[in-house]
């Protein structure tokens, strides 16, 4: 595997050293050519023009502001980032709505052993959008209107309203859009179904999850089974159809 420069930017002095010490032992690869404990010191860094790095590992919060504050203040983004944070099930939904590499404090060896060997030496795609969906989410916490999805083919930017329905198959998933436009995201269903059932999707299926918004016509029977705007028919499984109809009623009522 290449070479990989690698620039460290964290206030806490002890979580610096575990992870340059983490980076030695484990991701023998990962040359850390320097570091910053500030924003400041970090714009320094990244501006300078001796200093190429292919991955930047980034804390979100740092002493003099939240790291979104270096980041907006460069010109081109041309590293990957992977961020550090503490345990926050809101920011973790952030990092997976905008595909964004991340790991969680304290650090394991196995999981920054995993997040670093799915990098690739050399410029990374659309990571300055990417960034601005993860920086969106950072600044209305309870507003999710896009997402960034890796998918197979390269890295899409779509509006979650968009989506009519998720089919899972195996470890793939395909995400059909209201354009007709069809994604293949190498990722299970189960994934998305956390992250997008708060968003008014239910998962009526093994296979199928579905945006509520999107059903033309339940048709009632031992099972059921419903007919999407784009004309799609998709089954309804018996075991969760009582759930289903409860959550239809409660979008009916609001």
């Amino acid at each position: 595997m290449s070479e990989l420069k690698a620039l460290i930017i964290e206030d806490e002095y002890d979580s610096r050293e575990n992870l340059k010490n983490f980076l030695s032992k484990y991701c023998e690869n990962v040359n850390v050519i320097g570091e910053a404990e500030s924003i400041e010191q970090g714009k320094d860094l990244l501006q300078s023009d001796t200093i190429n790095p292919d991955v930047v590992f980034l804390d979100i919060h740092l002493k003099d502001g939240l790291s979104f504050q270096l980041l907006d203040n460069l010109k081109e983004i041309d590293f990957e980032i992977i961020f550090a944070t503490a345990y926050n099930h809101f920011a973790i939904k952030a990092f997976n709505y905008s595909a964004v590499g991340y790991l969680l404090k304290p650090i394991n060896p196995e999981e920054l052993v995993a997040t670093v060997s799915r990098m690739r030496k050399g410029r990374p795609q659309f990571m300055k959008k990417r960034l601005d969906v993860l920086s969106q989410h950072f600044k209305n916490p309870n507003t999710f209107e896009k997402m960034s999805i890796s998918a197979v083919d390269g890295i899409h930017f779509i509006n979650i309203k968009d989506i009519v329905r998720c089919a899972g198959e195996d470890n793939y998933t395909h995400i059909f859009l209201s354009n007709k436009q069809k994604i293949i995201v190498s990722k299970t269903i189960k994934e998305y179904e956390k992250l997008l059932q708060p968003m008014n999707f239910y998962r009526v299926h093994k296979s199928h999850l579905v945006n509520l918004n999107y059903i033309s016509k339940f048709v009632k029977g031992e099972g059921g089974y419903l007919i999407m705007e784009d004309g799609m028919q998709i089954e309804v499984s018996r075991r969760r159809k009582a759930a289903f109809m409860e959550q239809l009623k409660k979008l009916q009522q609001s």
